[in-house]
């Protein structure tokens, strides 16, 4: 499982209410999500991201509430990975529950910049900016949680495996 595309660059203590604000949260639906994501901090965001595309942040990603909200909507703006130094672990959880790929990696996090091109390979951890041609190493998903994110997250997977 691979991600490739251009980023868009935050720093520190990206809140889940600066992903989908709380007074969108009205909204069920991924796709009504995504067009609110990033709005209070990037408001071109939605209009800027295309499928593939990744977010790369420094640490305490997605700290805040607990709402699920944030990684779908993340997910549904067509980011296929959240790199960063850390993450809020509720945030990671829930990103892996909805399949969305993140990935910690402090290097990375601080080197990469705004607009450059980035490639990752989930299976063996290897972040390639593609722009500069350094590479990154993270760990690697288990492969269980490999399998939970190709399947587009814990819900779909376990229905796979009883269905």
């Amino acid at each position: 499982m691979e991600a490739k595309g251009r980023v868009f660059k935050y720093g520190d203590n990206v809140d889940t209410d600066v992903i989908i604000p709380a007074r969108y949260l009205n909204v069920s639906s991924g796709e009504e999500l995504a067009k609110y994501c990033m709005i209070d901090i990037d408001a071109d965001f939605v209009n800027k991201a295309k499928k593939g595309d990744i977010i790369v942040a420094t640490k305490n990603f997605g700290c805040g509430s607990s709402r699920e909200h944030a990684p779908l909507a993340i997910k549904c703006a067509g980011i296929s990975c959240v790199i960063a130094s850390t993450f809020a672990r509720i945030f990671y959880r829930n990103a892996i529950n909805i399949g969305l790929p993140i990935l910690e990696c402090e290097e990375a996090a601080n080197d990469i910049k705004a607009d450059d091109e980035v490639s990752v390979d989930f299976t063996t951890g290897v972040i390639t900016n593609v722009t500069t041609g350094k590479t990154y190493k993270s760990e690697p998903f288990p492969e269980f949680m490999q399998k939970i994110m190709a399947e587009g997250g814990l819900v779909k997977y376990t229905s796979s495996k009883i269905g």
